[in-house]
């Protein structure tokens, strides 16, 4: 029995890459994939896919499209001063909450 690891990020959050070929890029995650530990960045780590022509896209062709990153690659950006911040949990009112380990800001 697999169990899956649960990650700091979610769909959503404001990332920079920390590490790879895009360092220091920054978007927002479009998808997180648990199983692989990897993430979609919007416009960030950019392939080139050949494409069939098909209903959806009668032209076919060279598509740009954004590839999975490890999340390991991946820092959140802290709302507050806009720098790159380490996750914690703690319960604030009753609700397990995400917050900033640099500000201490609920995220």
């Amino acid at each position: 029995m697999s169990k899956m690891k649960k990650l700091k990020i979610k769909t959503g959050d404001t990332v920079r890459v920390v590490a790879g070929d895009h360092k220091g890029s920054e978007g927002k995650i479009m998808i997180v994939n648990l199983e692989k530990n990897k993430a979609i960045v919007e416009g960030v780590n950019m392939v080139s896919k050949h494409e069939k022509p098909s209903a959806k896209n009668p032209q076919g062709g060279i598509v740009k499209k954004e590839a999975l990153m490890h999340i390991s690659n991946l820092s959140l950006i802290d709302p507050k001063s806009g720098d790159t911040t380490r996750v914690g949990y703690d319960v604030r009112d009753g609700k397990k909450v995400r917050f900033s380990k640099k500000s201490n800001e609920v995220i």
